[in-house]
């Protein structure tokens, strides 16, 4: 061959070299793209039973978190109970000054905050106790300032170090007596907006169920003039016998029924003495109502559900369990939020439903409001629960 065919092959083979070796190079490439791709649906699939929420979010939602009940039922008590308020949620807001009231600012059933004003008092005791802080301030003022003369005298060694230690001790003193001034008129509520007036305050947050007091009466120190309740929980009470007392404990769940209302709850106390009058053993048990089902005073049916010392089985409350794409979930809580784990089924006691496979009784579960997880689920797509 001469070379200047050679040379017409080897222009030739070039090219097709190249391009022989950049398709190679284009085809290798494309299964690391795939296999990425294929990882980053794999890791979207893997969090789609997942709901990621913050804690503020999951109390802003009302959700609530709790354990599995573990072991059955072996049987209940069933008796008469009445409705009472939490011993701490009823406050009595009363005078802490006498005088006249001269402002009323909340009626029966109107909702108050933690320190709002309920009243206000117009009172002469009032006007001395502000009286007395305008006149502890002005002697505070010339004690600080016969201090202040007297550190330039001793400075200027003019004045003797008793002196100057007589002026000091003066100013504390006086610094002593404006803040008792203050701490007497703050114990009666503090200033109304004037000097002969004092604001009384509501100690908690919740709902006027009492105004005995008259816009211009005269009411003496201590006299009730409001009764404000946080009824957002009540108190269930309920009286046994002894011998029905000693299987009962706290923590023991209980249902609570009325006209058509049901609703579970715990009992919080077993009295370990006996009434004097019936020789019965007291015992409360702890309601929700902050969506004020219940009220105060009402009668009631209280089953006292004793549990089983045999049975180990798993419960929740019904509210936990959801159903989602045709399977029984329950929502475990994670660190960034909750799960949902598929679980199996069992028996219903009361709100209580048995689970026969999917938790082991450790897990933390939203044990209300789990439908708002399962509408949040289904915004993230089909979950993949297989």
């Amino acid at each position: 061959m001469t070379k200047t065919g050679a040379r017409a092959a080897m222009s030739i083979l070039i090219p097709l070299t190249l391009l022989a070796c950049g398709g190679a190079e284009k085809k290798a490439d494309e299964p690391a793209g795939m296999e990425g791709t294929e990882k980053g649906e794999a890791g979207k699939s893997a969090d789609k039973d997942a709901v990621t929420l913050s804690a503020r979010q999951i109390a802003d939602a009302g959700i609530e978190v709790g354990r599995p009940t573990i072991g059955g039922i072996a049987g209940a008590i069933e008796l008469p109970a009445l409705v009472q308020g939490d011993p701490q949620g009823v406050q009595v807001v009363s005078a802490t000054i006498g005088g006249r009231l001269v402002a009323l600012n909340r009626n029966l059933g109107q909702s108050v905050g933690r320190g709002e004003t309920l009243a206000v008092i117009e009172s002469r005791e009032a006007a001395s106790l502000n009286a007395e802080i305008e006149a502890a301030r002005a002697r505070s003022a010339l004690a600080q300032s016969n201090l202040r003369r007297e550190q330039r005298l001793f400075a200027e060694r003019v004045s003797p170090e008793q002196d100057l230690v007589a002026a000091r001790t003066a100013a504390t003193e006086a610094d002593i007596a404006v803040r008792l001034a203050q701490q007497q008129l703050s114990a009666t509520g503090g200033s109304g907006g004037a000097l002969n007036r004092v604001a009384i305050r509501s100690p908690i947050a919740g709902q006027v169920i009492a105004r005995p007091a008259t816009l211009g009466q005269t009411v003496a120190a201590d006299s009730e003039l409001y009764r404000v309740a946080n009824l957002s929980r009540v108190t269930i009470a309920a009286s046994l016998s002894p011998a029905d007392a000693g299987r009962v404990r706290p923590g023991t769940r209980v249902e609570v029924t009325s006209a058509g209302r049901r609703q579970a709850g715990r009992v919080t106390f077993v009295s370990p003495v006996l009434d004097e009058s019936t020789k019965l053993v007291q015992v409360l048990a702890t309601l929700d109502n902050v969506g004020g089902t219940w009220r105060v005073g009402e009668p009631v049916t209280v089953s006292i559900l004793l549990p089983s010392t045999n049975d180990r089985s798993i419960a929740v409350p019904s509210t936990a369990v959801q159903s989602v794409e045709n399977k029984t979930v329950v929502f475990v809580r994670t660190p960034t939020g909750f799960k949902a784990v598929p679980v199996s089924v069992g028996r219903r006691n009361g709100d209580q439903v048995v689970i026969t496979a999917g938790l082991n009784g450790s897990e933390r579960i939203a044990t209300t409001n789990s439908f708002t997880l399962k509408a949040e689920l289904g915004k993230s797509g089909e979950m993949d629960m297989d």
